[in-house]
């Protein structure tokens, strides 16, 4: 006889601290995905929810690494059930990645002559004032800004 799976998910010991925040962002992640795009290019149309997303997993990286206000277990509850960007968080523990926007700004294959993406770009290395990446919406990401 096949296994009965059931939706009850037992949150961790910590969890009621942190999830007026998440379903906050949530709330707001719902709202963007669901704003009318028109008159707005296709890539624009996403920039909300790639910060949202953003904040999410920061929120939770700030919480565990920096505060230390929230246990291992429900840090990697978190992670589990998709409340923050496991790979992102992943890149900003390494020195010079500390604020990442997001990971397409890093890959050489989505940006001409195979490099990084112009957010990554440190403000006084830059020709232009202002820039936004085409991917995110990120004005600079650079950790030497």
């Amino acid at each position: 006889m096949p296994k009965v799976k059931t939706n009850r998910v037992k949150y961790p010991e910590g969890w009621e601290l942190i999830e007026p925040t998440l379903r906050e962002l949530q709330a707001k992640m719902r709202e963007a995905e669901n704003n009318p795009h028109d008159g707005k290019r296709k890539c624009e149309a996403l920039w909300p929810i790639f910060k949202i997303a953003h904040q999410k997993s920061r929120y939770i990286f700030d919480l565990y690494h920096r505060r230390k206000e929230i246990s291992k277990e429900l840090y990697e509850f978190c992670m589990d059930q998709g409340y923050a960007d496991r790979n992102l968080i992943a890149k900003w523990k390494k020195p010079g990645y500390e604020r990442l926007c997001c990971l397409r700004c890093m890959q050489p294959r989505d940006h001409n002559f195979a490099t990084t993406c112009v957010c990554r770009v440190p403000k006084h290395l830059r020709e232009e004032k202002v820039i936004e990446c085409v991917h995110c919406g990120c004005r600079g990401c650079a950790s030497g800004d």
